[in-house]
């Protein structure tokens, strides 16, 4: 008998969908463009920067055939502003996600040509699916796949990181350790505003994709047990009211009311 699996995605899954996210390339091949199922990738000509896949900037990287460039929000200083808003700034919420373009301009990321339209008809498009990965992307904020994207690209490209950062490879794993047990820690601790039924609202603006995934198991067992609280206080409020409302009634019989 196969056991339920748990709900929401695992860790493994998130990091299979993120690399659909966009990362920037510098080919060092020429490479004419391929066909994919969501289009035609642009043609690589050394030394241009080139938006791609993940997963096939990856491969382009395991061939040889290109160098990734990290996003800015990876760099060690960018890191360390960010647990810095995390723990001092703002020690109660997250950190806010990156900035979205502020108008429909072919030329800035975050836009998307719909199938048989013309420029004048541009599709905006909203995160995960903003290129918040690129090396255009702003420091200081981190995307919707912060997490996965920084471990892929430390895992398979950790010497463009540390050379294009001008960082180790360890200094960064290092300061991702930190935030995600820093971002952990609030995510814990940011139940309580659930406590009482129907409770304070639970802020989720600026969550990552991973966070989401590992922990919506613990904070649907304490939305749960908040509900079964909540359930079991109402019943014994109404039991009083009833004993309450019977004694009177015995009280207004006896004098004869």
């Amino acid at each position: 008998m196969a056991l339920p699996l748990p709900p929401g995605l695992t860790h493994a899954e998130v990091a299979f969908l993120a690399e659909m996210e966009l990362v920037t390339v510098v080919p060092r091949q020429r490479l004419e463009s391929i066909d994919l199922l969501g289009g035609k990738t642009p043609p690589l000509r050394p030394p241009h920067r080139t938006d791609l896949p993940l997963w096939l900037a990856l491969l382009l990287k395991k061939q040889r055939r290109a160098n990734i460039l990290p996003p800015a929000w990876l760099h060690p200083a960018s890191l360390a502003d960010i647990i810095k808003h995390e723990t001092k700034t703002d020690p109660h919420a997250f950190s806010p996600p990156p900035p979205a373009p502020a108008r429909a301009d072919p030329s800035r990321p975050g836009q998307a040509r719909r199938q048989g339209e013309d420029d004048s008809s541009l599709l905006l498009l909203s995160a995960p699916f903003r290129p918040s990965c690129t090396a255009d992307a702003p420091a200081g904020y981190l995307p919707y796949h912060w997490l996965e994207v920084a471990e892929s690209l430390l895992a398979h490209a950790g010497d463009d990181v540390a050379s294009a950062l001008g960082a180790s490879a360890g200094e960064v794993r290092g300061l991702l350790r930190d935030l995600v047990e820093v971002r952990a820690a609030k995510m814990r601790s940011s139940t309580a505003q659930l406590e009482g039924f129907g409770g304070g609202l639970m802020s989720l603006r600026g969550v990552g994709a991973v966070e989401l995934a590992e922990s919506r198991g613990f904070v649907l067992g304490v939305v749960d047990g908040v509900r079964k609280i909540g359930a079991s206080a109402e019943a014994v409020r109404r039991e009083e009211e009833e004993e309450r409302g019977g004694e009177e009634g015995e009280s207004d019989e006896e004098m004869g009311i």
